[in-house]
């Protein structure tokens, strides 16, 4: 039986509206920006330092840490007060929070959750992505931009979100041996992509 759900996203691919649908059909708690608060308590960081820190993951760290395997397996056993850099502080207080969040049944948005939790057999890993065209109207419409700009948007996003998946996991942002589900919201709309979720939520497993 599934108690959790991880949902990876592409900006523009309504990550968040099909989240907070398949949350509230389920009657379970949604986070997504509520880990950031989270972090921020656990770590010591302000809010804005937690939230900039996917953005501004820097390519010398991803150098450094490529270069030293020793310093990424033994990242994991570090606290948050130990002499470790700034973005895998913020990492470890963000991962501590994942976990206290997964003892009760919930939805997690983004942040490397499916990894974290990746040892667990009771999370329903999703990851939803949306058509070029699509995500482009949605970036406008959110952001209130013109289509250069919301075209730049999306490949910050996009090139943030790997490089900080990368930074702190063994896995391919997006990649999709990782996931249960991937779903297209382009071809589905986000009311059938949360219904699909809800009902693999609720599934029972298939005898072997």
């Amino acid at each position: 039986m599934k108690n959790i759900i991880t949902i990876g996203r592409e900006l523009g691919s309504g990550g968040r509206t099909v989240g907070k649908i398949v949350a509230e059909s389920l009657g379970i708690a949604y986070y997504d920006r509520e880990l950031i608060d989270e972090v921020a308590k656990q770590s010591g960081f302000s809010a804005d330092f937690v939230e900039k820190t996917e953005e501004n993951l820097s390519n010398s760290f991803l150098y450094n840490l490529a270069m030293s395997s020793s310093y990424f397996y033994d990242m994991f056993s570090l606290s948050a007060n130990d002499a470790a850099p700034l973005t895998t502080q913020v990492f470890l207080a963000q991962q501590k929070a994942i976990l206290q969040y997964a003892e009760k049944p919930c939805v997690i948005v983004g942040r490397c959750a499916d990894y974290i939790l990746r040892e667990r057999d009771d999370v329903l890993s999703v990851f939803l992505y949306a058509d070029p065209e699509k995500r482009l109207e949605r970036a406008i419409e959110q952001y209130n931009c013109d289509k250069k700009k919301a075209s730049e948007l999306i490949s910050k996003s996009d090139r943030a979100r790997s490089r900080h998946y990368s930074a702190f996991t063994d896995w391919e942002w997006g990649s999709r041996e990782h996931y249960d589900l991937m779903l297209n919201t382009s071809a589905v709309g986000f009311d059938s992509a949360a219904h699909i979720i809800c009902s693999a939520f609720r599934a029972e497993p298939s005898a072997e």
